[in-house]
């Protein structure tokens, strides 16, 4: 045979198309992170304000739940497992909710890879191509792009800053339809951090209930309420129709571990969906083995590193809320829970958010969240903080937010070059 030779690619061949649905795609939160990379590169250090991930400012997964995941490897299991997880977990994870109040069976609990894989199989399961979900605004943006794949349409509901951030139950009520398949709950919230009174949520269920549209409860910061944790919303009615999710990674300060889980209402009603998101589950044949035994460890043992890790939170809180309101133009509404504020800036006319946190990031090095990539029009001037870092390095930070945010406003406002205050990358 010849000596074959290396074909050298034609410069005309035409890309690889790819799919529609990804023009829909977008996730700002880590989008935006490809400038900062661009900023390190130029030789400015970034302060990394857009993932709420605690490990990386300093905190610390507990011990026990290291060990329960070691033990778990040292023991053998680290093959495959059921695929909607360990019954051992799945029993802890429902004796938790009903302890605090939404009776469920193991049966009714699928483990997931973190809470945004049980949301994916929840949306997947429930919304075909056209169909719509009511999701808040702003909005967690996990929830826009599943959508955007699944092909179904996001109609966002308001929330309102006036009101602390509580949702306007009666644009809810005009946005309901015969399309609508699900009504997304993020409480607490984020990227506000407030957290809903019991009479807003007895609002949102009896909404679920007469419609017969299933609430995703997304309550992953359940137990990290500056004031004691948030019952789950299934709590005040466990016959509405509720999915509940929640995970390791914010309380339990394992993010990485992707160790989540969704119980599904009691209500007979509920039971097509479950099974079809446990097909789903069967799809992706299961969660990660070893992480599954720390569930167990986490929701049947020691909690008292929450108590340390609520009250830093409390602290930032704090400092984020009184530097903020301080800085000339800018408001913050007093977050209850996790580590999220969502101030807004005034803008001058014609200038976005994404001008406003772009140009913070090259003068400054500061790489915040602009509030349109949770859905919020890109001129009302919102951004969301991720304020884990110690009230230290937050006091620095806002020094620097302060010092440039007067300046870009009168520059951007006299019509120069938005970004010309930073003077380029």
């Amino acid at each position: 045979m010849g000596q074959m030779t290396a074909r050298t690619p034609s410069a005309s061949a035409t890309s690889v198309r790819v799919s529609s649905r990804i023009s829909g795609f977008t996730y700002a939160i880590r989008n935006i992170v490809a400038e900062a990379r661009n900023v390190e590169a130029a030789g400015m250090r970034v302060r990394y304000l857009n993932i709420g991930d605690p490990i990386a400012f300093g905190f610390s997964t507990p011990p026990h739940l290291i060990e329960a995941v070691a033990r778990a490897m040292r023991d053998g299991h680290n093959g495959y497992t059921a695929s909607i997880g360990i019954l051992e977990a799945r029993e802890a994870v429902a004796a938790d909710y009903t302890r605090r109040g939404m009776p469920v069976s193991p049966d009714r609990v699928v483990l997931t890879s973190g809470t945004s894989e049980g949301i994916e199989l929840a949306l997947g399961a429930l919304a075909d191509e056209g169909d719509e979900v009511l999701v808040p605004v702003p909005t967690y943006p996990l929830y826009t792009a599943v959508l955007a794949k699944l092909g179904a349409r996001a109609v966002y509901y308001r929330l309102d800053p006036a009101n602390g951030w509580q949702p306007d139950l009666d644009d809810i009520r005009r946005r309901i339809s015969g399309a609508t398949r699900a009504l997304v709950v993020i409480d607490p919230n984020n990227p506000t951090g407030a957290v809903y009174p019991e009479s807003t949520r007895r609002a949102l269920l009896e909404i679920g209930s007469r419609h017969n549209v299933p609430i995703l409860a997304d309550e992953v910061y359940g137990e990290l309420g500056y004031d004691g944790p948030i019952a789950p919303m299934a709590s005040l009615d466990p016959d509405a129709p509720v999915i509940s999710f929640s995970s390791l990674s914010k309380a339990y300060l394992a993010p990485g571990w992707r160790a989540g889980w969704l119980a599904v209402g009691r209500h007979p009603r509920m039971n097509d969906l479950l099974g079809a998101i446990r097909k789903l589950a069967d799809g992706r044949l299961c969660s990660p083995g070893p992480m599954q035994h720390a569930i167990t460890a986490a929701l049947t043992s020691d909690r008292s590193h929450q108590q340390a890790f609520i009250a830093a939170l409390k602290e930032r809180a704090e400092v984020s809320l009184s530097r903020l309101n301080a800085i000339d133009g800018m408001t913050c509404v007093k977050p209850a829970s996790a580590f999220y504020a969502m101030p807004k800036v005034a803008l001058p006319p014609g200038v976005t958010d994404e001008d406003y946190i772009m140009a913070l990031l090259r003068a400054t090095g500061v790489l915040c969240v602009y509030g349109s990539g949770f859905g919020l029009p890109a001129e009302d001037g919102f951004f969301r903080v991720v304020f884990l870092a110690s009230p230290a390095e937050l006091h620095d930070i806002y020094d620097l937010i302060a010092g440039f945010t007067p300046r870009f406003v009168a520059e951007a406002g006299a019509g120069r070059q938005v970004h010309g205050v930073s003077g380029g990358r």
